[in-house]
């Protein structure tokens, strides 16, 4: 069987069941937008995502793909943290603070230094060629979103016609998560038998309800598991404990890295905790050192490359963009603004797509005052890669017609290993969440 051929027969087997029943089709899901905002979807005072009516097929092939990508860029995360820690020459590359540096450097009392990470990739599943977006390490996220798409989805008729004819399957990321977090736990080398576990974040900007299913699941698997606000733990020199005083032996760190700074004073009980390992934390701050957009410029460096495999070096010079630091003695600025097409401006530090200007999604007057605002100014230069592009149709949010979407493909990797996707879509140059972004549920032949 031809994956691919089956994948383009499903799309439009779906696409022509939309056709044949548009208004049955429209209905469902204008009924399903309805029950959105008291869905886990709504948090905060904001939609997090907003669906499609197509779901996205991956094959057994597109699958082998995924496994690679995760095994390859892991090693090179590995081999890039282990550098850092060991020479401090080569920490001088990185943009980290005197406070985050000694964070980073703390012993964490386990081996394990990226527990867990979406790697954002823009796949072609055409050809199977891929170029990265983005790393993301401490924050990682939305692995509730497919649960709750095709809880909801199952009210559309289009939907359910795709997913019993072709007996699509969803990937599980939330017990397999505390799986791969209790086998990285089991190398603690102040383990308890039996941790209580907490998931920190801020939880006014946290997506709370999937901190909720994460602790669900935690119970389910048998260990205590509450929800915490960073700024809101105590310690008492021996023990992290929550507000009420329950003791807590690990955290699954929600918080990302550049919260956690730019609320530094408000919680030392975690960071006291941290530095005395006093608590197991997962992720520890040294999934940073590849998170930070930095990264990106430096695995293209020869002080990188010199111990990396020479699989690791093609990997990065087919998949990786050209990036370097946008500023002077790294590029001249004249050539981004003449060439504004070509490339896409990142803070250093960010998510969200917070601060992320492409040149082909701004004219030209705009371009030049984004590019001498931001020169010099702690941004990435990176070669913009045009994502590849799929049917799609928005009922919900949209005017009820097909049209191309772009597409990201995020891979979750659990200890090291594949775990399943998460897509994102957009009709723009960029995609952006709480404003362009677009998801659906992602499921497999």
């Amino acid at each position: 069987m031809n994956m691919k051929n089956t994948r383009k027969e499903i799309n439009e087997d779906c696409e022509r069941y939309i056709t044949a029943h548009y208004d049955e089709v429209k209905a469902a899901c204008l009924a399903i937008r309805e029950k959105l905002p008291d869905s886990p979807l709504y948090c905060n005072g904001h939609l997090l995502a907003r669906p499609l009516t197509m779901q996205k097929i991956y094959t057994e092939e597109d699958e082998k793909i995924f496994a690679d990508v995760v095994s390859t860029m892991h090693s090179i995360c590995r081999k890039v943290i282990h550098r850092y820690l060991a020479d401090a020459g080569y920490r001088s590359l990185f943009p980290f603070s005197r406070e985050l540096e000694e964070l980073i450097l703390t012993d964490p009392g386990y081996d394990q230094p990226l527990p867990i990470a979406r790697f954002d990739i823009f796949y072609n599943e055409d050809t199977g060629s891929y170029k990265f977006c983005e790393i993301n390490t401490d924050g990682t996220s939305a692995m509730n979103e497919d649960v709750v798409w095709n809880r909801l989805m199952e009210d559309n008729p289009a939907h359910m016609y795709i997913r019993q004819k072709y007996g699509l399957t969803q990937r599980e990321l939330f017990d397999s998560w505390v799986s791969a977090f209790m086998d990285i736990y089991s190398g603690y080398k102040d383990r308890v038998a039996h941790p209580a576990v907490a998931v920190v974040d801020f939880l006014d900007t946290g997506t709370l309800t999937e901190f909720q299913e994460f602790a669900r699941h935690f119970r389910k698997a048998g260990y205590d598991c509450c929800v915490c606000d960073a700024r809101e733990l105590r310690y008492d020199g021996e023990h992290l404990r929550t507000k009420d005083g329950a003791v807590i032996d690990a955290v699954y760190r929600r918080a990302v890295t550049s919260d956690l700074m730019a609320h530094f004073d408000e919680i030392q009980p975690l960071i006291s905790a941290i530095r005395d390992r006093h608590v197991f934390l997962a992720g520890s701050l040294r999934t940073q050192v590849v998170h930070n957009k930095a990264f990106f410029t430096i695995m293209h460096l020869p002080r990188t490359q010199e111990f990396l495999s020479d699989r690791e070096i093609d990997f990065i010079r087919e998949h990786i963009p050209y990036t370097c630091d946008f500023g002077p003695g790294s590029i001249e600025l004249d050539e981004v603004l003449n060439n504004k097409d070509r490339y896409i401006l990142k803070p250093n530090d960010s998510y969200g797509a917070s601060g992320v200007a492409d040149g082909l999604g701004h004219s030209p007057e705009e371009w030049e005052k984004i590019c001498r605002e931001y020169y010099g100014n702690g941004f990435i230069c990176q070669e913009y890669c045009r994502p590849y592009e799929s049917r799609n149709i928005d009922f919900m949010f949209g005017d009820g017609r097909f049209h191309n979407y772009i597409n990201m493909t995020g891979l979750y990797a659990y200890n090291g290993k594949y775990a399943g996707a998460y897509t994102r879509l957009s009709r723009e140059t960029l995609i952006v969440s709480y404003g362009n972004e677009r998801s659906v549920a992602s499921y497999y032949i």
